[in-house]
């Protein structure tokens, strides 16, 4: 642009706050010459073959970008393809390893995270843009560690858990006043499943710093029923009925130790204690169906009599 043009179009701009269109030349217009344009006074004709021109002289330029667009997205279909293949390869090979059930969905949760963001890297990087994304991630990352601090602290305990194996899938336990069979352990919560068929969903942050009961860990567990009689009840005899009941019952450990012992005096009753031993399996078949049959004893020895 001569200097002749370049003072009009600066005085042109006192005037109407524009360049005027004739001024810019669309060979060689910039980005910023573009969009004055466009915006000046010049009719719709001339904004028209002025956007032509400019696109015809830069048609180089845009097919050249076209050409990385295309291929950008023929690498990400194909990086799709190829995620897909990974995941499978991954949990397969964690099966193949008899790698346990939390551990394989927690790592396929990382796995999927991980794999896409590789994938999202390099089509960055074929468009050029790839430091750009790698700052923005990096900021990003920064703001939403520190906005999600307990989310961090679920994830954290989700890694403990996985890591430390306090429980497993499948196992019963209770923390933080729930009691169930784990469903699963997510990368942030671990899913419990109580007795009635309901899913408690507990942060694993929470797990990790709260006492953990873990009732299912061992193969066999210790019944203990506790159940009151009146001072004027004959010890003895009631042992020797609920032992026999004992040894007639087939899930109790025979050649475990089992006994019928009084374990506290109240004002007014006595409270004794059965205690045998059961597979963990067993543990709530046994108890529902002994105290059904001490609820029949102690009826007719002191209701009925």
């Amino acid at each position: 642009m001569s200097v002749k043009g370049i003072v009009g179009c600066r005085v042109e701009s006192l005037f109407w706050g524009t360049a005027p269109i004739q001024t810019i030349s669309p060979d060689n217009a910039s980005v910023e010459e573009l969009a004055e344009a466009m915006q000046s006074s010049a009719s719709g004709e001339e904004k028209t073959s002025f956007l032509i021109e400019y696109l015809l002289s830069q048609r180089e330029g845009i097919l050249d970008f076209a050409k990385t667009l295309l291929f950008a997205l023929f690498i990400y279909f194909i990086g799709k393809k190829v995620v897909k293949f990974c995941l499978r390869l991954t949990s397969k090979w964690m099966v193949k390893r008899d790698v346990e059930i939390g551990v394989q969905n927690f790592v396929m949760s990382f796995a999927k995270v991980g794999y896409n963001l590789v994938l999202i890297f390099l089509v960055a990087w074929i468009l050029g843009v790839g430091a750009t994304i790698i700052a923005l991630v990096g900021s990003a990352g920064l703001a939403v560690g520190l906005a999600l601090q307990g989310s961090l602290a679920n994830l954290a305990g989700g890694v403990l858990i996985l890591a430390l194996k306090p429980f497993r899938v499948g196992e019963y336990i209770s923390v933080t006043g729930v009691e169930g069979t784990v469903e699963s352990i997510d990368i942030f919560y671990t899913r419990v499943s109580t007795t009635d068929n309901k899913t408690i969903v507990i942060p694993n942050g929470t797990i990790t710093g709260a006492t953990i009961t873990n009732v299912t860990n061992a193969d066999k567990r210790m019944l203990v029923l506790d159940f009151m009689v009146p001072y004027e009840a004959d010890i003895s005899e009631l042992k020797g009925i609920l032992k026999d009941i004992m040894r007639q019952e087939e899930m109790i450990f025979q050649e475990e130790p089992m006994d019928v012992v009084i374990n506290k005096l109240s004002p007014l009753k006595v409270q004794m204690q059965l205690k045998a031993w059961v597979k963990t399996e067993d543990f709530w078949e046994v108890r529902y169906r002994l105290l059904e049959q001490i609820k029949c004893v102690l009826e007719q020895k002191y209701v009925q009599g």
